[in-house]
């Protein structure tokens, strides 16, 4: 009896820390949050070797009240591996921070910083509808982001420049990472294409990476007129304001970057039949196809790491759009009864696959 009295307690306690860590989970980001906005990555960065702690605190803009709490807030961003530490030299046993390849992602100088995604998940105005989760539930709105603000986003950020800012620059630095990824591992995907339309390629982030490896191929951006208006074209490249459920300018390939997780199924079908439109009216043999950048769930060989960030990327995308994260049965279903006759997943960038889809 007593035996079992001891594993009982083990159970609850070791319930109690699982709790507890789900309850706290939201401190890893804000602590990362705050590490970037008092530029720490910035600073070791600069630095250029390993920096003491007594040279970090000197170097950051904190009150001198404030200098015993940067220790802490490293601590924990060391354990989550944003920093690690390394002997100041040889003769010394002092250690000195340096940055990882997750911060490095996050210096501002760099040509794929996630900063300004980080900026824009975080900000007040995507984490208030959070909050607004089970009265959604409640409601009939399509979103908690609805909820919170009274208005679906792309509204919203039609009216908040503010947040169409965040929004575009942060999913500009999402398109200059994939976009590299994309160009370094399937230049395939574009040989013999004369044009291509990037749907809801927002500032032309994604089109301008394609359009500079493929001079050859005429691009264009097509958005929302306000997402587009005033932006610089070149001889390849070109943006056209509209609306994708309307219609989709002609051409041999249509990109859908990041685009289909934001709808539901019914909206993903119409735009799918859009794009088939746009790439018919564009006559026959250039290879016309639809291509996809988007995660493909419930893939073989996934690490529990992986599968937790795709379940955090369907809850953005229902609390914000609603959209979903699709497996490829999913994936399939769309694609049939779009019209099309057959599709190819090419699982190699990351966490997403490109899919081709053929008329």
């Amino acid at each position: 009896m007593e035996h079992k009295n001891e594993e009982h307690a083990t159970k609850l306690l070791r319930a109690q820390t699982h709790v507890w860590n789900h309850i706290f989970s939201f401190i890893n980001s804000m602590s990362l949050k705050c590490a970037i906005d008092l530029e720490i990555p910035e600073t070791i960065h600069k630095h250029g070797k390993p920096m003491a702690l007594s040279q970090l605190i000197d170097s950051l803009p904190i009150h001198p009240s404030k200098t015993n709490y940067i220790y802490r807030l490293m601590r924990i961003l060391t354990h989550s591996g944003f920093f690690s530490q390394k002997k100041l030299n040889e003769n010394e046993l002092e250690m000195g921070y340096v940055l990882t390849d997750s911060s490095i992602l996050l210096l501002k100088d760099n040509p794929l910083s996630m900063t300004p995604f980080l900026q824009a998940m975080l900000d007040p105005m995507l984490t208030n509808p959070w909050h607004e989760l089970p009265a959604w539930f409640k409601n009939d709105d399509p979103s908690a982001f609805h909820t919170a603000h009274g208005l679906k986003i792309w509204d919203y950020a039609g009216r908040e420049p503010k947040l169409n800012n965040l929004f575009n620059d942060a999913m500009a630095s999402d398109a200059q990472l994939i976009a590299s990824a994309v160009i370094e591992k399937c230049k395939g995907v574009f040989r013999g294409l004369d044009s291509l339309v990037d749907v809801g390629g927002g500032t032309g982030t994604m089109a301008k990476a394609i359009a500079n490896s493929f001079p050859q191929l005429e691009c264009t951006v097509f958005d929302l007129p306000h997402v587009v208006a005033g932006l610089q074209e070149s001889q390849n490249l070109k943006y056209v304001g509209g609306d994708m459920f309307q219609s989709v300018p002609p051409a041999d390939a249509i990109l859908l970057k990041w685009i289909m997780h934001d709808w539901n199924d019914e909206q993903c079908v119409k735009i799918l039949k859009n794009c088939k439109e746009a790439i018919k009216n564009k006559g026959k043999g250039k290879g016309q196809k639809i291509i996809i950048i988007d995660m493909v769930l419930e893939r073989e060989k996934e690490d529990n790491i992986s599968v937790e960030t795709e379940l955090f990327v369907d809850m953005v995308v229902m609390v914000l759009y609603p959209g979903k994260e699709r497996n490829e049965k999913e994936w399939a279903k769309l694609i049939f009864s779009a019209g099309f006759s057959d599709y190819k997943i090419t699982p190699v960038l990351g966490l997403r696959s490109l899919i081709e889809v053929y008329p």
